[in-house]
């Protein structure tokens, strides 16, 4: 039988109230008294499933970035461009802000979030007490605000749908990956719980 998780006191990310949260069952979650935030959740198995959609996650990524994401054509011009071929015409534009955007948070805080999400889970399974676990864990919650992935991709299919009566518009497969990325980067975050992550590294650095 899987163990519960380790009783902790913390205050509400939403309204401040102090709480007690209590051993939790696996499978269970508890949320905040006052205002339904959530606070925690103890899963079966939830840090394998999150390696499992991070590594899934960056390998979608790697195809994202190695072929086609859209084709325009109109009157007989055409262009096509892969992810950070896009990047690059912004810069070569001088538009160096969304360049960056692009290159930054589309791309390489993603990236990054999941290589520490990784190496994180490797540390914690094959019982590793890498001295620094503990700054891994906070560049990872810090990090995770910056990354707008699932913002990019929202906002490419608004521009689309207002750009198909201008030109032609071919979706390409790396559309599609980055798509399939921003599903299973979400469901990798969404794995981990920050308070049974920290238990984890506290108890394997002793």
């Amino acid at each position: 039988m899987e163990a519960f998780s380790k009783p902790f006191e913390t205050a509400c990310p939403s309204c401040d109230l102090l709480l007690k949260v209590p051993a939790l069952a696996p499978g269970s979650r508890a949320s905040c008294g006052r205002c339904g935030q959530e606070i925690t959740f103890h899963f079966h198995n939830a840090q394998h499933r999150a390696a499992a959609f991070a590594l899934t996650a960056l390998i979608l990524l790697l195809l994202a970035c190695s072929f086609p994401f859209l084709s325009f054509e109109r009157a007989g011009f055409g262009n096509e461009m892969t992810l950070p071929q896009t990047g690059w015409a912004l810069y070569e534009d001088g538009a160096l802000v969304l360049s960056g955007l692009i290159f930054g948070f589309i791309i390489a805080v993603p990236t990054s979030l999941l290589g520490i999400l990784l190496a994180l889970q490797y540390a914690l399974h094959r019982r590793r007490a890498w001295p620094h676990l503990t700054l891994l864990a906070r560049l990872l919650t810090q990090l995770q605000p910056w990354s707008m992935a699932e913002v990019f991709i929202i906002g490419v299919i608004v521009s689309l749908v207002k750009l198909a009566s201008m030109a032609d518009i071919v979706i390409g497969i790396a559309f599609w990956a980055y798509a399939a990325f921003v599903l299973c980067f979400t469901a990798a975050l969404a794995n981990i719980d920050r308070h049974d992550l920290w238990d984890a590294i506290e108890e394997l650095q002793g």
